[in-house]
């Protein structure tokens, strides 16, 4: 079951690929950028899709290099603020798949509403029940996690 058919789900992601999209999820932050995307090296505002080799000398509008559309270590992530606007807000909060190491986006989860559910899902999970009391950790790979939940919330 689709839970956009549901719910209004926004996905929040670390992930670059475009898995979510082409899993039919239409409601998705890139933290961390795009693969398929490129932006100009002067102008963080000028993205393009992008599926071919990006070369040194492809250009932007504005005539500056292009270069991949993800965040690289080091620098600022651009959808936090975004992400945590997002996570405020929410009546529910799913965690699929992530080791809760990587920050800022392991910081999300601090930005939840005292009483709004938490579900972790992930067969070694790396964060205990006690250490959130609406939390809910469920130990299975994603896809039967995802089963679970889904089931649980359109009852």
């Amino acid at each position: 079951m689709n839970l956009e058919q549901n719910f209004d789900v926004t996905i929040i992601t670390q992930n670059v690929d475009d898995l979510h999209e082409r899993a039919g999820s239409t409601d998705i932050v890139h933290l961390h950028g795009e693969l398929l995307k490129v932006r100009s090296t002067q102008n963080q505002q000028l993205i393009y899709n992008w599926r071919t080799n990006l070369k040194i000398g492809d250009l932007c509008e504005e005539n500056h290099q292009l270069r991949p559309h993800i965040v690289w270590f080091g620098e600022a992530v651009p959808m936090l603020d975004k992400a945590i606007k997002i996570t405020a807000e929410a009546d529910i909060l799913i965690i699929i798949g992530t080791s809760m190491q990587v920050y800022p986006a392991a910081s999300l989860i601090n930005y939840i509403k005292s009483k709004t559910p938490i579900y972790f899902i992930d067969p070694k999970p790396t964060i205990e029940e006690n250490q959130y009391s609406n939390l809910k950790i469920i130990t299975e790979i994603a896809s039967k996690g995802v089963a679970k939940i889904v089931n649980e919330l359109v009852q």
